[in-house]
């Protein structure tokens, strides 16, 4: 790991940065250092094989701009173009892992040469053992339409040498490439410690799947941006849509209908205008699920299903119950409620299909696009049974736990490392003291006490924090690349720091930096900012 060569953020890998998105050679590299420890590298020659990128380039500018990438992506592919492609070094020198290149000793492909490929294998796997036609789907005159869905941090492999590489063997190119953000938890990087690195094992042992997937459609846009799980909002949007919204509009009709008209709907629907209203939504809904703006999708049928709640408020079936003479009354508002019920389960269906599965168990019918718009008139639904139960915080609680307890135990077992190997890995961490300066250089330095009077995370950036800083007698912004290192930057509210006060200001692409901040250590999780003793005040010189 080291400094990116491009946009200069600190603790990224050897080939591409996950700020800036770039590729580059490990020669490139700006400070590198071993992750496992710490240790400087060193050059060494050595035969390598290259992927001839470049004579692929008339096609790939064609294609990048055939609407197969996102918007934002296809420009950023741009930058490629205009700086010229180069060779792509497909192999690497063991120890490495993955697969070995033939008739070569010792060498092994990159892991972004073989891996897409594997998209292929599994596929044909698939056909193997069931009868598909693999030609049909990935033949190069294909029509079949074919989607990779990615994360926004491997975009080169997945827009220049993957379709490349596609090309050169003569098969189709994907339809589309989409590319996503990062999963972070309650604002910040799933930590082990913090138990938010979350195994999906572990999750199932105490939480519906299904509760997840609505709660990222809910998310979810077409945009290349992070998508956080803040666990209690993850708790009330569950509840409050499909317990509290959907589900309860079917409980609270069906037990009318199963008391007092054993099960069977009415004949005609209460309110035909605000059923048609309801339908003629499955247009707007599939256009939102087909471009990929599943957000805007669930807000649309949730906005439904305040408006069926709404209905059966204003019908009032439980006054309507207890009157008599109004039982025809009763069933077919009721029935109308129910109806609504089964249209909205027809739309969430891709989202909620064990939902909708058990849903379609207590309607007596398939839930399908094509019938939306086909009421179950007169027709008798199954007594009403839990169709989703609510989801509690010590269910959260009990995941987070366990994945504490993993780590911990992976930790404790984790093979003990003799006195010798521990003192040459702590040795080999530290970096070499710097060519030696006079007094005088030292002295450009104005060193400076900081208040810290505000810290947060930016967004959109995976390395930064904003801090808001006290100098006695103004305040500074200061954004630092210590994010990996304080999950909680609101901890630092209030603490005092040292900063390089007359660096020149630097403009970034998430505002204006007003100087440094000090820290120590290797960079990423391991960095610690710099502090005083008691009783030093905001403005004083380090001298």
């Amino acid at each position: 790991k080291g400094t990116c060569p491009k946009c200069k953020a600190e603790d990224q890998y050897g080939d591409n940065c996950e700020v800036c998105a770039s590729t580059y050679s490990p020669m490139d590299l700006i400070n590198p250092r071993s992750a496992v420890s710490g240790a400087t590298p060193i050059v060494k020659e050595s035969e390598h094989f290259f992927f001839d990128l470049p004579s692929f380039e008339g096609m790939l500018k064609e294609w990048t701009r055939s609407g197969s990438l996102q918007p934002e992506i296809a420009n950023k592919m741009q930058e490629w173009f205009e700086s010229g492609l180069q060779q792509w070094d497909i192999s690497r020198d063991a120890p490495y892992f993955g697969f070995p290149i033939p008739d070569a000793e010792n060498k092994f492909f990159y892991v972004w040469l073989d891996a897409p490929i594997g998209y292929m294998a599994s596929f044909k796997n698939l056909c193997d053992r069931t009868g598909i036609d693999y030609n049909e789907f990935w033949k190069k005159d294909s029509t079949t339409e074919l989607y990779h869905f990615i994360g926004k941090d491997i975009v080169y492999f997945h827009s220049l040498f993957w379709p490349a590489m596609l090309d050169g063997c003569e098969q189709r190119k994907p339809t589309n490439v989409f590319a996503h953000g990062y999963v972070t938890v309650d604002g910040v990087k799933m930590s082990k410690s913090r138990g938010t690195f979350i195994q999906a094992s572990t999750y199932l042992k105490h939480i519906d799947p299904e509760c997840l997937r609505y709660y990222y459609a809910a998310k979810l846009n077409e945009r290349i941006e992070d998508l956080d799980l803040s666990l209690d909002d993850f708790v009330q949007r569950v509840n409050s849509d499909i317990v509290n919204k959907l589900v309860n509009l079917a409980s609270r009709n069906a037990s009318f209908i199963a008391k007092r008209f054993e099960g069977k709907l009415a004949d005609k629907l209460e309110d035909e205008a605000l059923f048609a209203e309801f339908v003629a939504q499955s247009e707007q809904v599939a256009v939102h699920f087909e471009a990929r703006e599943y957000n805007k999708a669930i807000r649309l049928i949730m906005d439904l299903a305040d408006r069926a709640n709404k209905y059966v408020d204003d019908k009032a079936p439980w006054v309507i119950a207890k009157e008599e003479g109004r039982e025809a009354e009763l069933q077919a508002v009721c029935s109308m409620g129910i109806e609504l019920f089964r249209v909205l389960m027809s739309y969430l269906k891709p989202v909620l299909p064990q939902l909708a599965e058990r849903a379609e168990a207590f309607l007596q019918t398939e839930l399908s696009w094509e019938t939306i718009a086909q009421p179950l008139l007169g027709k008798t639904v199954s007594p009403f049974k839990s169709l989703f139960s609510r989801l509690e915080k010590k269910q959260i609680d009990a995941v987070i736990e366990e994945t504490k307890q993993l780590f911990a135990e992976q930790t404790k077992n984790e093979p003990k490392k003799g006195k010798q190997a521990v003192e040459n890995q702590e040795n080999s961490a530290i970096e070499p003291i710097a060519p030696e300066i006079t007094i005088d250089d030292f002295a450009k330095l104005d060193l400076r006490v900081a208040k810290v009077i505000s810290c947060e995370a930016v967004p959109e950036s995976n390395k930064l924090l904003k801090f808001q800083l006290d100098l006695g007698d103004h305040q500074r912004q200061v954004l630092s690349g210590i994010k990996a290192a304080y999950n909680n930057p609101e901890e630092l509210n209030g603490r005092f720091v040292i900063m390089v006060a007359n660096l020149a200001p630097r403009k970034m692409k998430f505002g204006v930096s007003e100087g440094m901040i000090l820290s120590a250590g290797t960079g990423g999780a391991d960095l610690f900012l710099l502090s005083g003793d008691e009783g030093i005040r905001p403005g004083m010189q380090v001298k």
